[in-house]
């Protein structure tokens, strides 16, 4: 399936660029990137947007859960990982569209799964399935309050945050489109189209939850 070159670059190009904020060594292959300090912020658009190394431990926004919600949290973004891959195999004679945006979450679904699954093991802070997820876009935004917690920035988010929100856009606005343009007459591609957006509702919102969507808190 092509489209999952559009996975394999997301995941590719996340991990890139969290390494890169956060660092790393690998001595036998003579890899040392120093990374950022954390909290460290470097201004790239003056104050409206900024590279910013914070770690998400918990769910969206940065809200933190206790160590079991963390072990289940990170085993249902597996299980997710796995739902999102099976129905991207189902529509491979869907359109191009239904495709890419499905790759797109799957993308960025993996791209955080590894932070969670093997980032505490790899910097020596959490055993496996406990780590955090690497966040670095900051982003002004205007004020708005959500969980009770009122924010005066965007939070801050990655790449693969980014590939979901897109991919999820992606597949509302086509299932809209197809609804309000397809003839009467004309059912079989538009229903099956319908039918593996319906599947995925329930994931869609269960990724945006776990993989900070739309970013984490500043």
């Amino acid at each position: 399936m092509k489209a999952l070159y559009v996975t394999l670059s997301v995941i590719i190009v996340d991990q890139i660029t969290k390494l890169i904020v956060k660092g790393i060594s690998i001595p036998f292959l003579n890899i040392h990137l120093e990374g950022m300090s954390y909290g460290e912020s470097i201004n790239v658009i003056g104050d409206f947007f900024k590279i910013t190394f914070v770690e998400n431990p918990g769910l969206a926004f940065g809200i933190d859960v206790n160590d079991s919600a963390k072990l289940a949290l990170s085993i249902f973004s597996l299980i997710a990982s796995i739902g999102i891959f099976y129905y991207l195999y189902k529509s491979k004679h869907q359109k191009l569209v239904v495709r890419v945006a499905l790759a797109l979450i799957l993308g960025g679904a993996i791209g955080n799964l590894i932070d969670r699954t093997f980032y505490g093991v790899i910097y020596g802070y959490a055993p496996i399935f406990y780590g955090r997820v690497v966040d670095f876009f900051n982003v002004d935004f205007f004020d708005f309050t959500i969980l009770g917690r009122t924010y005066d920035r965007w939070p801050i988010f990655n790449i693969a945050d980014a590939s979901v929100t897109v991919g999820v856009i992606l597949l509302v606005v086509f299932h809209s489109n197809v609804k309000e343009d397809a003839p009467e007459n004309e059912t079989a591609v538009p229903d099956e189209n319908a039918k593996v957006v319906d599947e995925l509702s329930t994931i869609k919102v269960s990724v945006a939850d776990v993989q900070d969507s739309n970013g984490k808190e500043n």
